[in-house]
């Protein structure tokens, strides 16, 4: 009776806890609603900046016992459920379900948030500049294979604006059916996801056949599907296919990244303190144009994060590069920086400047 007397009150306590919880959560959603409402305009707006600091705010107060991550994922959902509140956002990735890129939209924008997953990359800046999506989700670069071309391109192309950035750890898998167990006949990955597994691979299943499909998400459909039939995919690709882990961390990196940015038809942020900004710049054909480019960074002590060239359609031998600078555009350095290069170049877009991913 002792015993269950103490879990009584124990549970009690818990109780009451929750209702203050409930209590807080009711307060912050009427003062979110509040600044929704002094916005004014209807728009939704990310405000990458303050959400940021919310989020170190609260691991920087986590005293435990619970881990930091866990409360920074809490802090993500009570965001991301106020933002709601303000004004539904849907959010456009590169689909299906349960891709990397709709695991970076969950995790910058919460459950609360509309999706909307399309076939290809391109497809994401369409559906944002025509107001099917409020803002977009896409990788730009990768550790281990580098630059993500197609969203080069896409910003090139497209007159939406860098908002945000995320850096998502790609954890590879090796999913299959309760019915396919370790009777894996084949294998199919998005093809870098069967690069980023070549060694894993290489020695645990060298006589299988490996099959590249348009998505690691695809490819866990096809091993919902098809007994026989294995994918290298992540975790929330198993959730959402019902798969089981036949086994974890199966890329050869285990430092693993992918950058992701978030784009939108509205001004970025202000941004103070650690931040990045991106532009593409179109330079004439010449001897000595990208040493100019360069020097024109080096000279005002403004460090280069990205540099990657991209060939014009249409214009064989010419290339447009695309730049991340760490600043902001409005720091002197950087305005500088940016002078001389608009007098260098044949035309400088700015692209974004953004909070640097924490």
């Amino acid at each position: 009776m002792a015993r269950q007397s103490k879990l009584d009150g124990l549970r009690q306590k818990i109780g009451d806890v929750d209702l203050r919880i409930v209590e807080l959560l009711a307060e912050r959603a009427r003062l979110a609603s509040d600044i929704g409402k002094a916005k004014g305009d209807g728009a939704v707006v990310l405000d990458s900046v303050r959400e940021q600091a919310v989020l170190a705010a609260a691991r920087q107060a986590n005293e435990g016992p619970l881990p930091d991550d866990d409360v920074e994922n809490v802090f993500r959902e009570i965001i991301s459920a106020c933002r709601n509140l303000q004004k539904p956002a849907t959010v456009a990735y590169l689909g299906p379900e349960g891709t990397f890129s709709h695991e970076a939209a969950r995790r910058q924008f919460g459950s609360a948030a509309s999706y909307e997953p399309v076939v290809t990359l391109g497809e994401v800046f369409a559906s944002v500049e025509n107001g099917r999506a409020e803002f977009g989700v896409v990788p730009v670069e990768n550790t281990t294979e580098g630059a993500v071309t197609p969203t080069l391109d896409g910003l090139a192309d497209s007159r939406l604006t860098i908002l945000a950035e995320l850096v998502l750890p790609v954890e590879q898998c090796l999913l299959a059916s309760a019915a396919t167990g370790n009777d894996i006949k084949r294998i199919v990955s998005h093809p870098q996801g069967l690069a980023q597994c070549r060694r894993y691979l290489a020695e645990h299943y060298p006589a299988v056949p490996r099959e590249p499909v348009a998505s690691t998400a695809a490819a866990a459909r096809l091993a919902a599907d098809e007994e026989g039939t294995a994918a290298i995919a992540g975790r929330l690709a198993a959730n959402t296919y019902a798969l089981e882990v036949v086994a974890a961390s199966v890329q050869d990196d285990p430092s693993n990244v992918t950058r992701f940015l978030v784009v939108g038809d509205s001004p970025g942020p202000e941004v103070s303190g650690n931040c990045r900004t991106s532009l593409v710049v179109l330079v004439k054909d010449e001897v000595g144009v990208l040493e100019r480019l360069l020097k024109s960074f080096a000279s005002h002590g403004v460090n280069l994060s990205m540099l990657e060239s991209r060939p014009l359609p249409s214009r064989p031998w010419e290339y447009s590069f695309f730049i991340d600078v760490s600043g902001h555009v409005a720091d002197q350095a950087v305005a500088a920086a940016l002078a001389e290069i608009e007098e260098i170049a044949l035309s400088t877009r700015l692209l974004g400047s953004y909070p640097v991913a924490s």
